[in-house]
């Protein structure tokens, strides 16, 4: 008997352009839009519901765009953003520029002026694609309503092969009328997998680590995305090669394996940065091995500037971008790994154990671990910001998810995070925006439902997003925010104490009583005004699985180092007027 080959028949549908925009959303996986209604996509909002797509309406959009970042960065699928054509959609440029950065897929709806009134300045009118050009991978223009499907495929294509977002434009009159196209699935426009690197760069990487003396590693984003971390375990262990984690990505390798030296960075790790200063061959894994990740950090000059270094990553532009390299592999973090692990074992046949450099590990990160309890239990009044965070991460479940923002306690709390899963560690990274944290665990939380999500966020970035405590109260979105109360900007107060003797100008914060405010909103709000009371609060919140906000009083004059002490000077005056004020006259 014959086999009978069947093929698959494709049909075009006859559709407005909105279905054809929902209908690609649906094979895509798309669950929830974040976003503000408006009347220029209201055809294609009006859809969501019959096709099983949530709309997440929040109270700002910055807000949507920082959300479906956390969303991605844990669930690994691209988020999709909407709003308003104009100020809707400029509101966002910060939050795309924050996942641009990130490289973060996701895909920003972005509504138009309608094409008969182009150019005449007219109602909420803005020349979108040109305002976003700078901060996204791609932005894609729909030039007739008939290409609305093929150019949002265009769209998750680009978010995903170069990760990061992509603007998709449409006029908001071509959301109507009719058209015939295929809905097709994602695999038949994209691919999801990526190759491991040449093997020539493998052979010569797998050499350099089978003869060097004291290899170490750099694991960073790519490996958490790969799901690589067991990859770059087994060729740690090989070795005996400490690893380190990269800039604010502390769940890219487990805390707790023995070779684990913590983050490098601002505020990272004494151990880390110790180990990597000895390093003779780095092997950096998923990183960009950007700038102000690898700056000295307490004084400390660590990075390597003699070290052969061996850097994978799935972008060429990042290769080599910011330090010299020996080899350099364009690839998925773990299929490169998985290749040069075999290439490793063809040259050190059996893993032989370094029980002196286990032993050198074990110490630096002792030693590391008391400084840091010793800092933490100096009194503050009424809370030393330091003992908050070693009392709220002594008692996060293993499987809780944090995001930080950016500012003093929320960097210092690079320290002391801790993780022993991957996807766990959300931080705001090099782009710095204040008022990421919170709407940032909200995606995290749509993502990971049963993961307990808690925000570390200083009371000025607080300011900037707690409008979405009442998003999380009416999508029922159980996040926890730790919002550490020092009542002023602490990271740039403590420039103006270290290069402005202490003149305080714009620092200082009058805040309102946040757990009240947090109540007012329908959420649960709680005043922390000792340190013993700090875990109990968090412990009690996760627990609850209620949107929480916990006001957490902490010491304004208990601060971290300066962000970037490298781009400060100690002020000079030269007009009669300011000469009080010039260093040399203090």
């Amino acid at each position: 008997m014959t086999k009978v080959e069947v093929k698959e028949v494709r049909t075009k549908l006859k559709m407005t352009p909105s279905e054809a925009i929902v209908e690609t959303l649906v094979k895509e996986g798309i669950t929830h839009i974040s976003g503000i209604l408006g009347s220029a996509f209201m055809d294609m909002l009006d859809l969501l519901p019959a096709a099983g797509i949530r709309f997440i309406g929040v109270r700002h959009e910055q807000s949507a765009a920082h959300m479906e970042d956390g969303f991605c960065r844990v669930s690994g699928k691209a988020g999709v953003v909407i709003g308003q054509n104009g100020p809707g959609i400029t509101n966002m440029v910060t939050s795309v520029a924050a996942a641009n950065q990130a490289h973060t897929p996701m895909v920003v709806i972005s509504p138009s002026a309608g094409t008969p009134t182009v150019g005449w300045d007219g109602f909420q009118e803005c020349d979108q694609v040109s305002v976003f050009k700078a901060i996204t991978k791609e932005t894609v223009r729909v030039t007739h309503p008939s290409r609305v499907a093929d150019c949002l495929r265009t769209a998750f294509r680009i978010a995903y092969a170069e990760r990061g977002p992509v603007l998709f434009d449409i006029p908001r009159d071509y959301f109507y009328g009719e058209l015939e196209d295929y809905i097709l699935e994602p695999h038949q426009y994209r691919v999801d997998t990526r190759g491991c690197g040449s093997p020539e760069s493998l052979d010569k990487a797998a050499e350099l680590l089978a003869k060097a003396k004291y290899p170490v590693i750099i694991s960073g984003r790519g490996t958490v995305d790969s799901d690589g971390i067991d990859e770059v375990k087994a060729i740690a262990e090989h070795l005996t090669a400490p690893v380190a984690v990269s800039y604010m990505h502390n769940d890219a390798f487990p805390a707790d394996h023995p070779l684990a030296v913590g983050p490098i960075g601002y505020m990272g790790s004494k151990a880390a940065m110790h180990t990597l200063k000895k390093a003779d061959v780095v092997l950096a894994i998923g990183t960009r091995l950007s700038v102000f990740g690898t700056l000295p950090c307490y004084d400390i000059d660590y990075f390597p500037k003699n070290a052969k270094i061996i850097q994978i990553d799935i972008n060429p532009r990042n290769i080599a971008r910011t330090h010299p390299i020996e080899v350099g592999i364009i690839g998925d973090a773990r299929e490169a790994s998985k290749e040069i692990l075999k290439r490793i074992e063809e040259h050190i046949p059996k893993a032989q154990e370094n029980q002196l450099r286990l032993s050198e590990v074990f110490d630096l990160k002792e030693q590391w671990e008391k400084e840091l309890v010793e800092l933490a239990m100096v009194e503050g009044s009424p809370i030393n910001p330091r003992r908050g965070l070693l009392e709220l991460t002594k008692v996060l479940p293993e499987n809780t998810i944090v995001t930080t923002d950016i500012g003093n306690v929320s960097s210092t709390a690079n320290a002391y995070l801790k993780f022993n899963q991957s996807r766990k560690h959300i931080a705001a990274l090099t782009f710095g925006n204040t008022g990421f944290a919170y709407p940032t665990a909200l995606g995290a939380k749509l993502a990971s439902p049963d993961s307990p999500v808690v925000a570390i966020i200083g009371d000025g970035a607080w300011g900037m997003s707690l409008h979405e405590v009442s998003t999380a109260v009416e999508e029922n979105i159980p996040v926890v925010a730790c919002v550490f109360n020092n009542g002023a900007w602490c990271a740039e107060k403590k420039n103006q104490v270290d290069f402005y003797n202490n003149r305080f100008v714009g620092a200082d914060i009058q805040n309102p009583d946040f757990a009240e405010v947090a109540r007012s909103m329908g959420a649960v709000g709680v005043r922390v005004e000792r340190p013993e009371d700090v875990g109990p609060a968090v412990l009690e919140a996760i627990n609850s699985n209620k949107p929480t906000v916990l006001d957490i009083q902490v010491d304004g004059t208990q601060l971290a180092p300066p962000f970037r002490k490298d781009a400060l000077k100690l002020p000079t005056r030269l007009l009669p007027k300011y000469a009080h004020l010039d260093y040399r006259n203090w």
